[in-house]
C-alpha cells in the first residue's frame, strides 16, 4: 500500500507571531512546512527555534529557505521548486507607525508583494490554496462592526497596502479562478508580539516596572479602541479557512472592543500597580491619521468555518502580563529592543 503524502505549506513572515504559531499548528497536523525568511546578518529565529529540527533526521518537515516578497523571480523559483498544497502569507511591514515613515517599502512588500506571489501562483499552473493576510486596519474610521460588507476606508500607507492586496486577491480568484482566502483579522496578541506594539509595549513595561527596572512607560492615544484576540485562535481561522470548500473573505474578531486605556489599566492590575503613576503621554506615538474605533463582526466566519475565538480580553492581557513578568523574573527579558533607540 502507498503511503499518504504529507501535505505541504508554505509560510511567509514564518519568523513573526502568527507564522511562529501556524507553524507549530501544521507541525501538528502532519504537514511539511516551508518557511521562507529574509537573509539578514542576524539570524532572527527566536520565535521558532523550539520547532527546529535537525536536517539530517528521518521525520525532517520544517524547512527554512530565503526568500523575499520584493523578489519575484525568488519567489517564483520557490513555488517550482516547493509545489505547495497551501500557501500563508503573512510576511509584511506590519507596523502601522513605520508604514508612514516607510510608505513606499510598505507598498513594495505589502502590496505588491501579493501580486508577485499571486502572479507566480498563476504562471506556474499550481493548484496551491493561498491565504493572504489582510487587516482590520483597512475599515480606517467605517462605522463598528466593521464585516464583510463593510465599505473599506484605509488611513494608513500600511492599510492602502492590504487593501491594494485584498483587492488583488478578489481580482485573481474571479479571474483565474484561484483558490485565495483573504483573512480580515482584528489585532490578534500573544506574548510572542513584537516589543514596538502597544499591547506588547504595555505588559512589557508592567513587568520591568514591577521588578524595578523602569519608571515611566510612554504611550500615545489612549482612548483608541480596538478588537483584540489571541493570536493562537487566529491562526487556528486561518488555516480552517483553506480546508473550505470554496475560498472566501472572512473576518475573524472577538465583537468586543476595548481602549488602549483599559488594556493599561488590566496590565497594571495583574502586577498590582496603579497605571496612573507610571503612564505619560508623548505625542510623538500619535499618527498623522487615527484609527479611532475597531471591532469586529465574525459571524460568517462562525457560521461558514466553525470558528470561535476561545480567549477573552482580561484572560489575554493576563497571559502577556505574566509570560513578561517571568521573562524578567529568570532573566529572558532582552531590552535590546527598537524601543530605547527610535522614540
Amino acid at each position: 500500500m502507498a503511503m499518504k503524502r504529507s501535505r505541504t505549506a508554505l509560510i511567509t513572515g514564518i519568523t513573526g507571531q502568527d507564522g511562529s504559531y501556524l507553524a507549530e499548528l501544521l507541525l501538528a497536523n502532519g504537514y511539511i512546512v516551508y518557511g521562507m525568511i529574509r537573509r539578514s546578518s542576524v539570524f532572527n529565529i527566536d520565535r521558532i527555534e523550539h520547532l527546529y529540527q535537525d536536517p539530517h533526521v528521518a521525520d525532517y518537515r520544517l524547512r527554512l529557505v530565503y526568500g523575499n516578497l520584493t523578489d519575484g523571480s525568488r519567489i517564483t523559483q520557490l513555488l517550482a521548486e516547493i509545489k505547495p498544497d497551501e500557501i500563508y502569507n503573512l510576511g509584511a511591514q506590519s507596523h502601522v507607525q513605520v508604514s508612514f515613515e516607510q510608505p513606499e517599502y510598505t507598498g513594495d512588500v505589502d502590496a505588491v508583494g501579493v501580486t508577485r506571489l499571486l502572479e507566480s501562483v498563476r504562471a506556474l499552473g499550481l493548484n496551491s490554496r493561498v491565504y493572504l493576510a489582510c487587516s482590520s486596519e483597512m475599515f480606517g474610521n467605517a462605522p463598528a462592526p466593521q464585516s464583510e460588507q463593510t465599505p473599506l476606508m484605509p488611513r494608513s500607507p500600511y492599510a492602502a497596502a492590504k487593501a491594494y492586496a485584498f483587492w488583488m486577491g478578489k481580482s485573481y480568484r474571479e479571474a483565474y479562478g484561484l483558490f485565495i482566502a483573504n483573512g480580515i483579522l482584528f489585532n490578534h496578541e500573544s506574548p510572542r508580539r513584537g516589543p514596538t506594539f502597544v499591547t506588547r509595549k504595555i505588559t512589557r513595561a508592567v513587568a520591568r516596572i514591577a521588578a524595578g527596572k523602569q519608571k515611566t512607560l510612554y504611550l500615545g492615544n489612549l482612548d483608541a479602541c480596538r478588537d483584540w484576540g489571541y493570536a493562537p485562535d487566529y491562526v487556528e481561522g486561518m488555516w480552517m479557512m483553506l480546508q473550505a470548500k470554496k475560498p472566501d473573505d472572512f473576518v475573524l474578531a472577538t465583537g468586543e472592543s476595548h481602549s488602549v486605556r483599559e488594556f493599561c489599566e488590566l496590565a497594571f492590575a495583574r502586577a498590582k500597580l496603579d497605571w496612573r503613576k507610571h503612564v505619560k503621554h508623548d505625542k510623538r506615538y500619535l499618527r498623522p491619521a487615527e484609527v479611532d474605533h475597531l471591532c469586529g463582526d465574525a459571524s460568517k466566519a462562525r457560521k461558514q468555518l466553525g470558528w470561535k475565538p476561545r480567549v477573552k480580553f482580561e484572560e489575554l492581557v493576563n497571559i502577556m502580563v505574566d509570560a513578561d513578568v517571568e521573562a524578567v523574573a529568570t532573566g529572558r527579558d532582552d531590552f535590546r529592543s527598537e524601543e530605547r533607540w527610535f522614540k
